[in-house]
């Protein structure tokens, strides 16, 4: 399989040092707008030059995109950018009639009038509304493949699957005990992305009801996470596992949930009633003269790049899904995760837990579709394929899954 990766920051560089492993990958080319960050992603593999190289790649160029699909003779392109390249490089590769996958989808916007009550564009709207093109094409658009969305999606469908006759609740549960030396305030992946899900209105689902929405935050409960982590507040936050599962899963009620800890919400808070979440460009003076500048922009380069944070960082990072039914006429809750200790993957793969964790799934997906176990076309998500051959395919990769029984 010959894969275009674009985006060389932590999760991307994660991908290569995790695809450089496996057989099923004839060439990657690795693209970023920084060619000196893609260069150092393939240098650090100290591949023998044929299975990787780096190319400079605007992602929001849609033509340039498609262009070097087509140069390159790709099977796939794997969207490793923060979301806002969702959809010019889902309208390239469907161009170019290429694969396409992501870990986070089309953005969001509120409701106009009623933001914690209705939801106005849902995460992957504009993805959904390509379904039928897709389909036409033979090509498959794997939507939300990381860890959450993806893995804690296939948890989901393998519920559904194999441990359950009815779902009352899928709720994810996202939580870690991680730490990092020397900084009051270091978030572990992109603050970009986690500005957007976690301060716009979280989605909930249910059956009766359909997706809708509530303030942020809200619904805070104290999940006991395995492996040691233990305890930790988890808040409803925006997450396309909530517009993603219902499409496919039969359950009641559907959400999703992240251990934040009240000093990062109370950052979070900070920056939003400053105005320093919102990515409308303002003017700011400089040395050249007036320029426009995104204030989230400047708070993410402000704040350490999450790759480089993992020689400071300890812990464990857990991603799960936690599922409430009946089986055989009993009831049942049990809890299927995921964890990764800084440690291991540092020492394993020279890169920190949470972005191994997301970067792992992507590879794994694509060793599926390459092989011909995951075959289908179309705009779909994890929870539309079959589960178990990605399961014992992670498992093969080293980094084994956990199933909890609760109660």
């Amino acid at each position: 399989m010959r894969v275009l990766l674009v985006g060389a920051g932590g999760v991307g560089t994660a991908v290569t040092r995790i695809a450089a492993r496996r057989g099923f990958l004839t060439h990657m080319v690795v693209a970023d707008y920084d060619l000196a960050r893609a260069e150092a992603a393939v240098a650090a593999l100290k591949d023998d030059g044929d299975r990787f190289s780096a190319r400079r790649l605007d992602a929001s160029d849609e033509d340039a995109v498609a262009r070097v699909l087509t140069e390159e003779r790709c099977d796939a392109l794997l969207n490793a950018t923060d979301p806002r390249f969702v959809m010019p490089l889902f309208n390239a590769a469907r161009a170019a009639g290429t694969h396409y996958l992501d870990m986070a989808m089309s953005l969001s916007a509120p409701h106009a009038t009623h933001p914690y009550e209705r939801c106005g564009v849902k995460l992957g709207d504009a993805q959904f509304e390509q379904a039928d093109a897709w389909e036409s094409s033979g090509r498959l658009a794997l939507v939300g493949m990381g860890v959450e969305p993806g893995l804690s999606d296939v948890f989901a469908r393998y519920a559904a699957d194999e441990l359950f006759d009815e779902i009352e609740e899928i709720g994810v549960r996202d939580g870690a005990n991680l730490t990092v030396e020397g900084y009051d305030f270091a978030p572990s992946f992109s603050i970009w992305t986690t500005i957007e899900e976690c301060l716009n209105p979280p989605v909930v689902y249910e059956k009766d009801r359909g997706w809708f929405t509530t303030a942020p935050f809200s619904e805070p409960e104290v999940f006991d996470f395995p492996e040691g982590i233990g305890p930790v507040e988890c808040v409803n936050v925006e997450h396309e596992e909530v517009l993603l599962i219902p499409r496919w899963v039969d359950a009641r009620r559907v959400t999703f949930k992240y251990g934040l800890g009240d000093d990062f919400i109370d950052k979070l808070k900070t920056l939003h009633e400053l105005g320093l979440d919102s990515t409308r460009k303002v003017t700011v003076p400089s040395a050249n003269g007036p320029v426009e500048v995104s204030p989230r922009d400047v708070v993410a380069a402000c704040l350490p790049d999450p790759a480089t944070l993992g020689d400071r960082m300890t812990g464990k990072t857990c991603a799960g899904t936690w599922v409430k039914g009946t089986k055989d006429g009993s009831a049942r809750e049990v809890y299927l995760y995921h964890v990764v200790d800084n440690q291991w993957s540092m020492r394993e793969y020279g890169s920190q837990a949470v972005v191994w964790q997301t970067a792992v799934n992507p590879v794994v997906a694509l060793e599926l579709i390459a092989g011909g176990a995951w075959s289908a076309a179309g705009v779909l998500g994890p929870e539309a394929l079959p589960p178990r051959p990605f399961l014992d395919l992670l498992n093969e990769y080293g980094s084994p899954w956990g199933l909890r029984e609760e109660g």
